[in-house]
């Protein structure tokens, strides 16, 4: 008797119980987070990327940057993370409902970014960082994304976003440094980063409990 009906139907049960798995329950699990609205502020968290962060998300998918940085913070109680400094508290599912896609990472050959924002706010540096990384953080093995800015001639006046640019390729005599605007969306999305607002579901991941939300209430009884 032929067995190609046993063969194709174990193969279809594996297939189909790892749809389930992988696809289906996660769905079922996690599929109907919305953004925690804050009771005191009205303020979403996660808040909504602007157009430019938009745009920024596409520039570091394109430039490979998931490669070399992560964006997790793990629990405390399997990992350093918040101990070094990743974060006040582990990332959950909610963080990521403005994310598409999603770039959790798998290596950490450059720094985690989940909350780089609030490790780095200033843009200027963002700037300099992405034309000269070894230059801003000395020891750096980041490339560089020179081909993310433009040489141009100074005009009447200096221009207000022009990169002061402190290494060997500093522009030619006239010239300046500014960012195009992959540069410009690229640094939006990266200062979009910040991760550190309470959510209900992250409560323990730092000690801490919130004190505002919807389930403030339901927390605070004994």
């Amino acid at each position: 008797m032929s067995r190609l009906p046993t063969l194709f139907f174990g193969i279809l049960a594996v297939f189909a119980t790892s749809w389930l798995g992988l696809v289906v329950y996660p769905y079922v699990q996690l599929g109907h987070l919305q953004p925690e609205r804050s009771a005191t502020t009205g303020a979403l968290t996660p808040a909504p990327l602007t157009s430019s962060a938009v745009a920024g998300e596409r520039v570091f998918a394109a430039n490979g940057c998931v490669y070399c940085h992560s964006q997790q913070v793990r629990a405390a109680w399997l990992s350093t993370d918040i101990e070094k400094g990743w974060g006040p508290r582990q990332t959950v599912a909610r963080d990521y409902l403005n994310e598409r896609p999603s770039f959790l990472g798998t290596m950490r050959t450059g720094p985690d970014l989940s909350n780089i924002a609030v490790r780095q706010p200033n843009v200027r540096w963002h700037f300099e960082h992405l034309y000269e990384p070894g230059v801003v953080s000395p020891g750096s093995i980041m490339p560089s994304f020179r081909f993310l800015f433009v040489e141009r001639p100074v005009g009447a006046t200096p221009s207000p976003d022009a990169v002061a640019v402190r290494g060997p390729h500093k522009p030619r005599a006239g010239y300046e440094i500014v960012p195009t605007q992959d540069a410009r969306d690229l640094v939006a999305y990266l200062l979009s980063l910040d991760r550190t607002q309470p959510l209900p579901e992250a409560d323990g991941t730092n000690g801490t409990k919130r004190t505002d939300g919807p389930n403030a209430a339901k927390e605070a009884k004994p």
